[in-house]
């Protein structure tokens, strides 16, 4: 199967990457997905952390939640599902 992507929004170092990839034999190929996996997973987990972080007190969310908290409680919410509803 051949993935088709639109090299104008690439920049040329990724279009290298793309192209190398394409070129590796299926070992290699296999190893290389492995790793990406890897690596994918990792970045994964730090942005986990970054966001456990950011809700904690004086985190960088808290001012977002503290805003969603107030307009609760004075009633500035409707339930999702009447958001929904409306279209």
């Amino acid at each position: 199967m051949r993935l088709r992507y639109d090299k104008s929004v690439m920049t040329i170092a990724v279009e290298k990457i793309v192209d190398q990839v394409r070129a590796l034999p299926k070992s290699d190929l296999d190893e290389f997905l492995a790793w990406l996996a890897e690596y994918e997973l990792q970045q994964s987990d730090e942005w986990d952390r970054e966001m456990q972080c950011d809700r904690q007190p004086g985190g960088r969310l808290q001012s977002a939640i503290a805003l969603a908290r107030d307009d609760i409680a004075t009633g500035r919410t409707k339930p999702l599902d009447e958001v929904l509803d409306d279209n």
